[in-house]
């Protein structure tokens, strides 16, 4: 394709109908006060989309206008581009043809990156389209920082080598600490590890080497492998930043520190613990400004949303979450905080951490070392005159107790606790030694919840289940197990090969009815998970994963997974 011309964006979308004369004048003067591109005032005064804009180019030069969402990219083409070309020039490597490269540009009109893409590629170019959203999440995507991550492991490795090099700039506690080695190499982590959606962090010391792996939905994955001598110096920094005692190489340790990666805060909580080849050291990664769920945006069954926001809505009793920890707990409370948050109620929380900000919450954080605990904080919460409680966990017989008494006088409480599933949980309560009588009276709802990893939307394809998994679904479906289409993704740049992107909870609810409640009085737990079960059938978390199965949203292997997990 031959050198573009340069186009008047305004005037194209003036004669092909895309916006107003009168709107492209305001549009103009908006451009002239804030120095923005026109093209970006035009989309945020709603004027026409972004997509609007890309396709009015494409038709303009002839060229493809291509969607990014679900075209698929090839990552030997793109690497012909490096990142910062790709970010700087707005563009990709999306395919070959004829001889020539397609490149995606999110502006086409520009000429000057066009010279540069040509003189970077030294191949003759062949336009194409596309928006620049989805140009920018693209690039985050498909360009992974492993190699600089590696580069940087190996700078360091070879400056621990060096007798002469200080140590103290090393870890970066001289002036300019953001140029030390180990600073570097943590930034970098820390950014691809935001890119990438991980959870946690683990970096662990291995016998002739360290490993670095992310949790990505839910499942660990290696990011790279270094020499075991940068450990120390790793180790050393996160303990400085986290303020814990670097002395300290024996005992476990935790903490958290805070920092700004892209504009984001992000909280990290830190835990160390001494291996055999040295410490290992786990971070769990919580984003400050993460918008908050609505309940309507969970995807709860119709149904259990219904029971659980008639659950909330009561003056008085305990509401109880329940799942492993990193099944989304918290967040469903959260959202239910969100929804009763209003000027005429009090809310306290107690917590350890604090994960979500939520303005007009009063939220304390639970701080052991200095007696600071969640009973205590309780005790006191209770004489601040709230009216809804949520207590981050009832991890003990007497925060469990303080909780219930606060349900049985008029609060609203909610908390988690870590059981199996909903019928399980009023006889951990009774396992712990709190007495029937509050676990009887005070218990309105247990949600009980597990996440499934969500096929990836852009490789989504059919598949047949195997005769095992054809004979566990029987189970669930009956004669209608043949009735569905079942899917797999088969991996793609959108979900890094893996054929999954996100997770999504599935759900189960036990209503403390009057039944439930006289068996808990009576003290006899078989009569209460026979109870339980009736109330219960059909309706369960293995139910609920097939759900989505048979919606296509999720695998029957993932379903699997998590009849496994309710079965240990």
């Amino acid at each position: 394709m031959a050198r573009p011309e340069k186009i008047r964006l305004g005037d194209m979308l003036v004669e092909q109908r895309l916006v107003t004369g009168e709107q492209l004048k305001l549009a103009l003067e908006e451009q002239k006060h804030s120095g923005r591109k026109l093209g970006r005032v035009l989309v945020e005064s709603g004027y026409v989309t972004e997509e609007g804009i890309s396709t009015g180019l494409a038709r303009q030069l002839g060229a493809d206008f291509i969607d990014l969402k679900t075209y698929q990219l090839q990552a030997d083409l793109i690497k012909l581009l490096p990142e910062a070309q790709a970010r700087r020039n707005r563009a990709l490597v999306l395919n070959e043809r004829a001889g020539m490269l397609v490149v995606g540009m999110a502006d086409p009109t520009d000429l000057s990156a066009f010279d540069e893409l040509s003189r970077v590629l030294k191949r003759e170019i062949d336009l194409a389209v596309v928006t620049e959203s989805q140009l920018l999440s693209a690039i985050d995507r498909v360009y992974s920082r492993a190699a600089e991550i590696s580069g940087l492991a190996r700078e360091l490795t070879a400056d621990m080598g060096d007798i002469s090099t200080d140590f103290g700039n090393i870890l970066g506690l001289t002036a300019g600490s953001e140029d030390a080695p180990v600073v570097k190499l943590l930034n970098t982590v820390f950014e691809e590890a935001l890119k990438m959606r991980a959870s946690d962090i683990h970096i662990e010391p291995q016998e002739k080497s360290l490993l670095i792996r992310f949790r990505i939905d839910g499942v660990l994955r290696i990011q790279t492998e270094a020499d075991s001598k940068i450990s120390t110096a790793l180790v050393l920094r996160l303990k400085l930043m986290s303020g814990l005692d670097i002395s300290e190489k024996r005992l476990p340790q935790d903490g958290r520190f805070n920092i700004k990666l892209r504009n984001t805060a992000i909280d990290i909580r830190i835990s160390s613990m001494p291996t055999q080849h040295g410490e290992s050291v786990v971070m769990r990664l919580l984003a400050q400004n993460t918008g908050l769920l609505q309940l309507d945006k969970l995807h709860m069954p119709p149904q259990i949303l219904e029971r659980f926001r008639n659950a909330i809505s009561r003056p008085s009793g305990i509401v109880l979450v329940t799942g492993p920890t990193g099944s989304g707990k918290t967040t469903t409370l959260y959202a239910a905080l969100n929804e009763l948050n209003t000027p005429e109620k009090k809310i306290i929380t107690v917590e350890d951490p604090v994960e979500y900000r939520l303005p007009g919450l009063n939220q304390v954080q639970v701080h052991e070392k200095i007696d600071l605990s969640f009973s205590r904080v309780l005790r006191t919460a209770l004489r601040q005159d709230p009216d809804i409680i949520l207590l981050g966990e009832m991890r003990d017989q007497e925060t469990a107790e303080i909780g219930m008494r606060a349900a049985m006088t008029g609060h609203l409480v909610l908390s988690t606790l870590h059981t199996n599933d909903a019928l399980s949980t009023p006889i951990r309560l009774l396992d712990m030694g709190v007495p029937r009588y509050m676990v009887a009276l005070s218990i309105q709802m247990v949600l009980a919840q597990r996440l499934v990893r969500v096929i990836c939307e852009n490789c989504s394809t059919p598949r047949t289940p195997t005769p095992h998994e054809h004979l566990w679904l029987q189970t669930e479906l009956g004669d209608r197990v043949d009735a569905f289409e079942y899917r797999k993704g088969q991996g793609c740049s959108h979900c890094a090969n893996t054929g999954f992107q996100g997770r999504q909870a599935v759900y189960e609810v036990l209503d403390m009815n009057n039944a439930l409640v006289e068996a808990v009085n009576r003290g006899d737990p078989n009569e209460f998970m026979q109870i339980g079960r009736e109330q219960m059938a059909g309706k369960t978390l293995r139910r609920d994963a097939v759900r989505l199965v048979t919606s296509g949203r999720t695998t029957v292997e993932e379903a699997m997974r998590i009849s496994t997990q309710l079965d240990d």
